[in-house]
């Protein structure tokens, strides 16, 4: 004896062809991400970084923090191929460690704007009215401060440190996350399934987090990955200053600064640093442009 489902689960249950329409959409994807060389040469760039920086502790030639003075400020060899700095460092194991800090920089701090504006945008989102005018003063006063700048308060109340670099650029980017995540939230709370799940009685939290948040995953994921070269360089402007990693911890911005003073006659100690930072930011940004292009069905279209 077959059941009858009650009406008013009957929105929120996917049909057969829905289900397939989803599966064709996941598929859609992944093959349009895997037919743009570009971005797909990026994510072999920056697996390739990853490894490094996991694998450091055996693919680096050299301890990046002993100092050997007598093989200070070398150039370029078959024994160092990217040369020494002022304490006789290996750059080419300071450049492979320091892989590790920017892409752990990158990626936290990411990952905490990412969690905080992503819950500030769904809940201003969401309920509308006297909280979402508050919620979007506080971001528009954020936004207000140059990114940099922003960080710059932050670490300056916190105190100079790695750790403290990353919630500095990750509070930087909080604002960027709240308000694509709001504009999302409006759009889809306004759908039938969102009207289903409240006509059988769902609470305010479950239809935010179980039925619209999976739905504004996607804008998300593109600022991520953006995002993430952005506090890449900022944590390097900021380990550049003097306000991120300290010495001898190698990290890309901090090794710039110190090559800097010896850039007329040691111009390897800013140029291969320079390149890491390039070539990371670069690859992350390709990247960032093909998951738009896969996960936007306009960007389809066009």
């Amino acid at each position: 004896m077959i059941k009858e489902v009650p009406r008013g689960l009957m929105a929120v249950l996917p049909s057969t062809s829905e289900e397939r329409g989803d599966k064709r959409h996941r598929v859609t994807t992944f093959y349009l991400l895997s037919q743009n060389k570009v971005a797909l040469a990026s994510l072999f760039v920056l697996i390739f970084l990853v490894v490094c920086a996991i694998a450091a502790p055996l693919i680096a030639p050299y301890n990046p923090i002993e100092v050997v003075m007598k093989e200070a400020l070398r150039s370029p060899s078959w024994r160092h191929p990217m040369g020494t700095d002022n304490f006789g460092r290996d750059l080419l194991s300071r450049i492979i460690f320091g892989a590790r800090v920017s892409l752990q920089v990158g990626i936290i701090a990411t990952g905490i704007g990412a969690l905080f504006g992503a819950l500030i945008g769904l809940i201003a989102g969401y309920y509308g009215k006297r909280i979402d005018a508050i919620a979007m003063r506080v971001v528009d006063l954020m936004l207000a401060f140059p990114g940099l700048i922003l960080a710059l308060v932050v670490i300056a109340i916190l105190g100079p440190s790695l750790p403290n670099l990353m919630i500095a650029v990750g509070i930087r980017h909080i604002p960027s996350f709240a308000r694509v995540v709001r504009g999302s939230v409006l759009s889809a709370k306004e759908n039938l399934y969102v009207e289903a799940a409240r006509s059988i009685g769902c609470s305010a939290s479950r239809i935010m987090f179980r039925h619209i948040l999976p739905n504004v995953v996607a804008p998300m994921i593109v600022l991520s990955s953006l995002d993430v070269a952005t506090a890449i360089i900022h944590g390097a402007a900021l380990s550049f200053l003097g306000l991120g990693a300290q010495p001898p911890t190698p990290e890309w911005g901090a090794m710039l600064s110190d090559g800097r003073r010896y850039i007329a006659h040691a111009w390897w100690l800013t140029f291969f640093p320079g390149l890491a930072i390039m070539v990371t930011v670069l690859a992350i940004n390709l990247l960032g442009d093909g998951l738009r292009v896969a996960l936007d069905p306009r960007m389809r279209l066009g």
